[in-house]
């Protein structure tokens, strides 16, 4: 999924196509499930005025991989749902955030090994920090009640097509397990990495740099 505009970057191009240690940080997501999964086939949602600049990226950057490219939506729902008519039956679906581009080979291999005994998974961390409310109004909430997900997040194709079928969009869906969730598929949680992080801001962009010398 890369179909945002990255207006908390602060950058006149989209954060997706940022230089990373000068690769686009799209293509070293990307790149992650080329090394984990040969064969992978690959759906691209992207900003359809981006089109051209991701073609261009791709021919700078000799990155040839055969892909599909969709028309990103409104929302990362929409984006998501026009992405999975792309999708045959029969097949194991990773929704990924094209601006977590750390995400480890071993967790791509291992999340879609797990699938033989789930019809959902999800990585996720505990939360460690002290959650509250803005205004002090409500009494700080249990940690332990509460995790932190990540993507891949990987479904059954025929689950998550019809959940994005028969579920209409809502703001309450802040990812695809959610709208799995709202069609009753049970999802399970999948022990997640710390150095997956998800660029949004300049400073991530910064610590991913430093992440990737280690």
């Amino acid at each position: 999924m890369a179909g945002g505009s990255g207006s908390r970057m602060g950058s006149d191009i989209p954060k997706q196509f940022l230089l990373l240690d000068g690769v686009p940080v799209l293509i070293r997501s990307i790149s992650r499930f080329l090394d984990a999964q040969p064969g992978i086939k690959l759906i691209v949602a992207l900003p359809r005025t981006q089109v051209p600049l991701w073609k261009d990226l791709c021919e700078r950057h000799a990155f040839t991989c055969p892909h599909i490219v969709v028309p990103g939506g409104i929302t990362r729902y929409h984006s998501v749902k026009n992405a999975l008519e792309k999708v045959p039956g029969g097949a194991l679906v990773a929704i990924h955030d094209g601006v977590r581009p750390l995400v480890s080979q071993t967790l791509i291999k291992e999340m879609f090994a797990a699938m033989d005994s789930h019809r959902a998974l999800v990585p996720a961390l505990p939360v460690t920090d002290t959650l509250k409310s803005r205004d002090g109004s409500a009494p700080d909430p249990d940690r332990s009640a509460f995790v932190a997900v990540q993507t891949p997040q990987i479904f059954r194709s025929e689950d998550i097509k019809e959940a994005y079928s028969s579920v209409g969009y809502s703001t309450a869906f802040t990812d695809d397990a959610s709208v799995a969730r709202a069609h009753g598929i049970p999802v399970d949680f999948f022990p997640g990495e710390k150095f997956n992080i998800k660029i949004t801001v300049p400073e991530d962009l910064r610590l991913a740099e430093l992440l990737l010398t280690l």
